[in-house]
């Protein structure tokens, strides 16, 4: 099953990512995609197609333009692969790939914004470690059977077990391909892939935040034995994924709309002045009576009431810190 998952903007295309998903054993590949297109969706699966540890038979796609299309059609036809697609408005047809989309890329990449050829690069040099990790070491369950009884419907699961397990405890797949997946599987690090993806993902976290990349972060982190040791306190720092941590947001300064009583909050703290109790909806009887052009419908008073607050915030505050600054600067008698 194969899907994208990403999003477009106006003045340009965001990164997206072709998942692909092998129903049968959960084998998933991911493959980062600078635009949404059909020769680039082609490229695609002849990358996937060359890194699989088995034949593709076949693609089952949702009705995507970029998988609809003729060019896609001819690639399919030509090699001999059967082209499906899902029904439409039927989304729970690709529920297998949408389970991946969410579960591997969400989870790895997060949910910013990436675009141009840097972000694209990254996000592929994640996807190469992370295939290896999520395919070699990463278990998961897969669904044995389901009976509904009225409304409860009871579930049961076949034992975790890893995509590359599943393909080696399957009876189709032919002794060669087990070989070299035992092999692959043995040279594999599984700390290194995690750091691997753990660099990348700084990179992506920095790109989606900032639009550029700190060497700096990532010069520290070289070593393996360094990764490892920090391991053991990632818990003190919270979400250990770079793209899942919370970036700061600037404090909103900025008025989105013109200030109302820009003109008239002189007078209206004269007033305050000489009556601090005096409620907001006087004041805004009294601007609406010396200014009728522009208070006479009275629908700045929640703006004046929220004013009003603050000022007398403000006044309390200076009262207080006032009196203490006093008491601190006059000296004390032996």
């Amino acid at each position: 099953m194969v899907e994208h998952c990403g999003g477009v903007k106006n003045e340009g295309e965001f990164v997206h990512t072709l998942t692909l998903t092998d129903i049968a054993s959960g084998w998933t590949e991911c493959v980062a995609m600078r635009v949404r297109d059909q020769m680039l969706v082609i490229e695609a699966f002849e990358e996937v197609a060359a890194d699989l540890p088995f034949a593709m038979l076949g693609v089952d796609s949702d009705n995507d333009s970029a998988f609809m299309s003729q060019n896609v059609f001819d690639y399919c036809k030509g090699r001999g692969l059967e082209q499906t697609r899902s029904r439409a408005y039927k989304k729970n047809d690709q529920a297998w790939v949408e389970q991946k989309n969410g579960a591997v890329v969400r989870r790895l990449v997060g949910y910013g914004r990436l675009s141009g050829a840097g972000a694209t690069k990254a996000l592929a040099q994640l996807y190469a470690s992370s295939r290896l990790y999520i395919n070699f070491f990463q278990p998961s369950f897969k669904l044995k059977s389901k009976t509904r009884d009225g409304a409860r419907v009871h579930k049961v699961y076949l034992a975790p077990a890893t995509p590359c397990e599943r393909l080696l405890a399957h009876s189709c797949v032919e002794p060669a391909i087990k070989e070299k997946l035992r092999a692959q599987f043995i040279r594999l690090d599984p700390v290194r892939l995690l750091q691997e993806i753990r660099l990348a993902q700084q990179t992506l976290s920095d790109l989606a935040a900032h639009g550029v990349h700190n060497d700096a972060t990532t010069a520290g982190a070289s070593e393996v034995s360094v990764f490892l040791a920090s391991l053991s306190l990632a818990w003190k720092d919270g979400e250990a994924r770079p793209t899942h941590r919370k970036q700061p947001k600037a404090k909103h300064w900025w008025r989105n709309r013109p200030d109302p009583f820009a003109d008239a909050w002189p007078v209206v703290e004269g007033w305050l002045i000489a009556e601090p109790s005096v409620q907001a909806s006087v004041l805004m009887d009294r601007l609406a009576a010396m200014i009728p052009d522009a208070y006479a419908s009275k629908a700045q008073l929640r703006t004046l009431q929220r004013r009003v607050k603050a000022w007398r915030s403000e006044r309390v505050k200076e009262m207080v810190l006032g009196s203490l600054g006093k008491s601190k600067a006059v000296p004390v008698e032996a």
